[in-house]
């Protein structure tokens, strides 16, 4: 019997987010953005949420609505600027969001450390920079490492291609990026999909993620987000 729960709307999807959680959010840019989960969370009204994502937001939409509603306390992102982040970079000249910078290889990192139950790790990434201040360093066959720990979510938002009735996934080419190590870093992995099959459907060889790492599924139509020229 699978625990993952087939839920009817993204509205029933994110109930129970709690303020001040941290979210992981899946996407690289816009591609493989849960935006009908990010924007059913909007309507659900949590705030002072900590976002773990690869950017900041794009234009207005997903990531960049939640930001502009005033939700987010703090984003843990490797590229927070680029020409069409002007929400975040608004709020964060205003003082009114908060940033940690993560390399992104250390981020994908530390979130599969935590899926892993891993303790900690060395990496040579950010050796020598503002990144790597206050952390513990170590030589290990000559070479300068840091210490980095795990990043681990209350919930991940993520969007998969498919989902069958047990919860087992399937992505889409690009759209994959994060989200297979923030189903097994999140307490709480809640995912759309464009299509729920039946159980036997899905090739077991192309399942990514099995579903022992999801727990909600709701089925979206599929939408495509444009982004508005920069300002």
């Amino acid at each position: 019997m699978s625990r993952t729960e087939l839920l009817e709307t993204a509205d029933e999807a994110v109930a129970g987010i709690e303020d001040g959680a941290t979210i992981l959010v899946g996407g690289f840019g816009l591609a493989g953005m849960p935006f009908d989960l990010i924007d059913a969370l909007i309507r659900q009204g949590a705030k002072d949420l900590m976002i773990v994502a690869n950017n900041a937001g794009n234009g207005e939409v997903g990531l960049a609505a939640l930001l502009k509603a005033g939700r987010v306390r703090k984003v843990l992102c490797s590229f927070p600027r680029q020409s069409d982040s002007w929400v975040f970079d608004e709020l964060y000249r205003a003082g009114k969001v908060e940033l940690e910078v993560v390399p992104q290889g250390n981020l994908a990192e530390r979130m599969r450390a935590a899926g892993a139950g891993i303790g900690a790790f060395f990496c040579p990434t950010a050796v020598g920079t503002p990144l790597a201040e206050g952390k513990e360093t170590r030589m290990i066959d000559g070479r300068e490492y840091v210490l980095e720990y795990p990043i681990k979510g209350d919930y991940a938002l993520i969007a998969a291609h498919r989902a069958d009735r047990l919860g087992n996934l399937v992505y889409r080419m690009t759209a994959r990026n994060f989200g297979p190590v923030m189903a097994t870093a999140g307490t709480t992995t809640i995912v759309q999909v464009s299509e729920v099959v039946d159980t036997g459907t899905l090739d077991p060889e192309a399942v990514v993620t099995p579903s022992i790492y999801v727990d909600r599924v709701v089925q979206v139509d599929a939408r495509h987000y444009t982004v508005q020229g920069a300002r």
